[in-house]
């Protein structure tokens, strides 16, 4: 539900949980659960390879596994999570928004992207957001629940299919001009850092190669974050070297406490102490995510202290020109305001580039997700 201005929801409200899933399990938990339905413990193994490497949720398909045990694997272990509610493309159909209905009734959304040298997918990890950041249109929404480990999972999955269909542009696989997926960014819907455990578990199912997972690039995984300092010292702990983004927004504590309401609780400097022990212990570049934002956040002066604070640290800047929300007081910079800042952050040092606006037609992509029915 909608929050207070500035109020911060960092614990989901408890609801029904979704049906368990594979995608939820360990290796090891899978075989437990298969052998508990009677059947032989490595049938969970091959159940996992249909998943993860075939991309396969039709039992029909399963040749390795005997007819008489397909059904009650999948209905026990790969329950339908999710369901389409539409799909929106734009950007010549290279951008193509998905907004799902899960078991409860509850809507999220995903953004798949597709670019010249690559292909992109943002997903949520959470329904709604805490954070409330005022010119979010997720944020607005406020917190109804953390997502599954699966629910997070099955969106890639989702979309792996799609794309491997020939869907989304290229060729079905297996053909001249086929297309991979190979970033995903959690970017949509919430904070990923605080549905913690399961976004970790979700980012193992992505990474581990299969039969365990989808067997992506740990580099081509982006985790955002709009400054959970201990958690982000927690996923420096984890061994992981996927890139880690700070939804940054402002460089002075004065404005970042109305514009990412965290920010009163851990200040710029904690945040970006922080992203240095990431950056040194994973050994990747941290991105800065800020949008810009016009009359607020865009001045000269902000792009002269973000240049302060960051030079001289493995760090990159990605400049978000704003897509309004309906009836937002809220807009893009001026394009002679978002050069400056660019000039400003580029005379320090500092890498920047300014993101590809995707999504401008269908109110908004990553960041930005507001699922409506």
């Amino acid at each position: 539900m909608p929050t207070k201005p500035g109020e911060l929801t960092f614990v989901a409200p408890r609801g029904a949980k979704p049906p368990r899933h594979l995608a939820d399990l360990s290796a090891d938990e899978r075989r437990e659960a298969v052998a508990a339905l009677g059947e032989k413990p490595f049938r969970a193994d091959q159940l996992s390879r249909q998943y993860f490497a075939r991309l396969s949720d039709r039992p029909e398909e399963w040749t390795d596994i005997p007819a008489a045990a397909r059904g009650r694997l999948a209905e026990e272990l790969l329950p339908e999570l999710m369901s389409v509610v539409r799909d929106v493309s734009c950007d010549d159909d290279r951008t193509r928004k998905t907004l799902w209905k899960l078991f409860d009734g509850v809507l999220v959304e995903s953004v798949l992207m597709r670019y010249p040298d690559r292909v992109t997918m943002c997903i949520s990890s959470q329904a709604g957001c805490g954070m409330n950041c005022p010119f979010c249109a997720t944020g607005q929404a406020g917190l109804t629940r953390n997502l599954s480990t699966a629910e997070i999972v099955e969106q890639i999955a989702a979309g792996m299919r799609a794309i491997k269909a020939g869907e989304f542009g290229g060729s079905a696989e297996g053909e001249a001009g086929a297309v991979r997926l190979s970033n995903v960014v959690f970017m949509g819907m919430g904070e990923p850092l605080a549905n913690y455990k399961r976004v970790i578990a979700a980012v193992r199912r992505l990474t581990d190669p299969a039969p365990s997972g989808f067997g992506l690039s740990q580099r081509g995984i982006t985790v955002s974050t709009v400054g959970l300092v201990p958690a982000m010292n927690r996923l420096a702990e984890e061994g992981l070297s996927v890139r880690l983004a700070v939804s940054l927004h402002a460089p002075d504590d004065e404005l970042r406490d109305t514009l990412v309401p965290v920010n009163t609780r851990w200040k710029v400097d904690e945040v970006l102490d922080a992203a240095w022990n990431y950056a040194e212990r994973s050994g990747r570049r941290i991105s800065i995510e800020y949008a810009l934002i016009k009359d607020i956040n865009d001045q000269a002066w902000r792009a002269d202290l973000l240049g302060r604070l960051l030079k001289n640290h493995r760090v990159h800047v990605n400049l978000i020109p704003l897509n309004p929300t309906p009836g937002s007081q809220w807009t893009a910079s001026r394009p002679e305001d978002e050069r400056e800042f660019v000039r400003r952050l580029q005379h320090h040092g500092v890498p920047v580039t300014v993101r590809d606006t995707r999504g401008q037609e269908i109110d908004g992509a990553c960041g930005q997700l507001a699922a409506a029915g």
